[in-house]
């Protein structure tokens, strides 16, 4: 049995089956984990989750921001822009139930076995396993619950910028998801910034990728996560970054997770 996980694929179902069949992807005994974001500003979100779906059980795939803001516009709290392309998703008569099984994903997934956490954007600094899974649970709980439009509704917006313990409601909801699905750099003291989107080295000084963090505390698991294309493909210790831009033009990558030493990988050019 081979685990892989593949960075975003948001809609680029193409190179997403040209790269399951180079790596002779076999669903009956491998397992697949995806990074988030599955779909938007791609050709065939659609196509996209049929495949995931059809897949089954053996895929283990995490909430991203553009899966969020899917389940924000089935439920008419957002409306598409222009840049979106989910108008045919968003059109299908089974819509309600594709929307349901993206609410029931987790926004992280960890394995004891491999010792490897997966989450879409990061892990914040300062946070344990077990609290990261604690909050995750928060968060999925909301989601799952018959009151989840309300949730999609106060989940928008950059503020809190810092984690607190005490931080109760939707301030609490609101930060736990920005730290999940869109972080990428913070400052010595934990603010958030969500500006900043380039590949580390153009940031302002004050500012660092989020697994560099000093009070970084997941640092003995290893993490795979997407979100960050300008980062790209990187192996940094435990900390894997698997958002390679396939729908930018750039790559999709795999890594195998199961493997002994230093995680392989495989890239399919998306242009």
């Amino acid at each position: 049995m081979a685990v892989y996980a593949i960075g975003d694929i948001q809609g680029c179902v193409l190179p997403l089956e040209e790269l399951l069949e180079k790596l002779e992807f076999d669903p009956a005994v491998d397992r697949l984990w995806v990074t988030g974001d599955l779909i938007n500003r791609g050709p065939d979100s659609l196509g996209t989750l049929r495949l995931i779906r059809q897949l089954g059980a053996c895929v283990n795939a995490v909430l991203g921001n553009h899966d969020l803001y899917f389940l924000s516009i089935v439920e008419r709290i957002r409306r598409p822009r222009q840049v979106d392309t989910l108008k045919q998703l968003l059109k299908v008569p089974d819509i309600e139930e594709l929307a349901h099984w993206m609410r029931h994903l987790p926004l992280v997934h960890c394995d004891k076995s491999l010792k490897t956490i997966m989450v879409h954007a990061g892990i914040y600094p300062g946070w344990k396993r077990k609290q990261l899974i604690r909050n995750a649970r928060e968060i999925e709980t909301l989601l799952r619950g018959e009151d989840y439009k309300t949730f999609l509704r106060k989940m928008y917006g950059r503020k809190p910028l810092k984690w607190k313990p005490d931080l109760a409601g939707w301030d609490r909801s609101r930060f736990i998801v920005n730290a999940l699905t869109r972080m990428r750099y913070c400052d010595s003291r934990g603010n958030l910034n969500f500006t900043q989107k380039g590949s580390p080295g153009g940031q302002p000084r004050k500012y660092m990728p989020w697994f560099e963090h000093p009070a970084m505390k997941c640092r003995k698991w290893r993490v795979v996560f997407g979100h960050w294309s300008a980062l790209g493909y990187l192996q940094q210790g435990n900390f894997i970054s698997l958002d390679s831009g396939c729908v930018w033009g750039g790559k999709l990558t795999a890594v195998r997770l199961d493997a002994k030493f230093h995680a392989p990988y495989w890239q399919l050019d998306c242009q």
